[in-house]
């Protein structure tokens, strides 16, 4: 079966915009651990922009945040209101902040239980990146043990980029690289923001696993963990892992669904290897998600790097 899936670096544009909503949010909640936020960002040719929704006792410049994160000046806009009081209503009395179906999936491709072509991809951008912190794309398609590896990085020579990426795979001897591509369109040194449009929540399947599992729910960078876009995701990831190595499996795909307002979901299963099974035994409201997975914490810049699964999160 042929599998590919791509990662985009930190400096992206999509992931700096992610960043940044993220940075947001932390800096709330280590005022006030009680936040309610949902801040989009979008970013592009010399200014940035910020809005959402935003209820908390903290003060945060908002503006010193954008151009920390970026790392240097741009022109930055604000339009943040405060969480809708009919939203409120529901989450208040601990019901889900919006309804959604949330996946969580794991697999035994690897150390970080995720699928293999996403972690080879990812992998393979975090070498990269250690040596070029610079916005750049990797991809990688698998075939049997036969390769078809993609890697764009701005301000890297083509030839030291082929020198990393095969550098890098002959820690991997069971795999040949049948097709290798490095800068295909040729070295470029215009990047990020001065060459692209950037947004929070565009790099859905590189946040979850890659293409290879289904997405449920919406993005997750900037929103607090009463929404369950993100917090059950989390649970979700979490229950999969803990299934996997409960029965001993190759495979768990679990699903979790909510209405907005209420703090069961409709839907809890895990498919275990093929085989479906209902899930109990989890606190799955909003508030038992939060207390134990401890979401109330300034964690959340962290995830918005490379990816919110198998990176050693408390979800794991």
């Amino acid at each position: 079966m042929v599998r590919t899936a791509e990662v985009v670096t930190p400096k992206h544009p999509d992931k700096i915009c992610d960043r940044i909503s993220d940075a947001i949010l932390d800096e709330c909640l280590k005022q006030d651990p009680d936040t309610r936020a949902a801040i989009e960002t979008m970013g592009g040719h010399g200014i940035i922009t910020v809005t959402g929704e935003l209820t908390t006792k903290a003060f945060v410049d908002v503006s010193e945040v954008v151009k920390r994160v970026y790392g240097k000046d741009i022109g930055v806009q604000t339009n943040i209101v405060r969480q809708s009081p009919e939203i409120a209503q529901g989450v208040d009395t601990g019901g889900a902040g919006d309804q959604g179906i949330m996946i969580g999936y794991a697999c035994n491709d690897n150390e970080e239980l995720v699928p293999q072509e996403y972690y080879l991809a990812r992998k393979l951008a975090q070498h990269i990146y250690e040596k070029y912190p610079y916005d750049g794309k990797t991809q990688v398609t698998m075939n049997g043990n036969s390769l078809g590896v993609v890697a764009s990085f701005c301000n890297t020579p083509t030839d030291e980029l082929k020198k990393l990426v095969l550098g890098f795979f002959k820690q991997y001897p069971d795999y040949r690289i049948s097709d290798l591509h490095c800068n295909p369109a040729g070295d470029w040194s215009l990047g990020g923001f001065d060459a692209d449009a950037g947004l929070t929540g565009r790099k859905l399947a590189v946040d979850n696993y890659g293409p290879r599992v289904p997405l449920g729910g919406g993005a997750f960078s900037g929103k607090d963990a009463t929404k369950v876009d993100r917090s059950a995701a989390y649970m979700a990831r979490r229950i999969a892992v803990d299934y996997l190595k409960e029965y001993n499996a190759n495979e768990v795909l679990v699903k979790l669904a909510y209405a907005i307002g209420h703090d069961q979901p409709l839907e809890a299963s895990a498919v275990v290897d093929g085989s479906t099974t209902l899930i109990r035994s989890y606190d799955l409201s909003p508030k038992g998600i939060i207390k134990f997975l401890d979401l109330k914490k300034p964690i959340f810049s962290k995830t918005a790097e490379w990816g919110h699964m198998g990176n050693n999160f408390k979800w794991k």
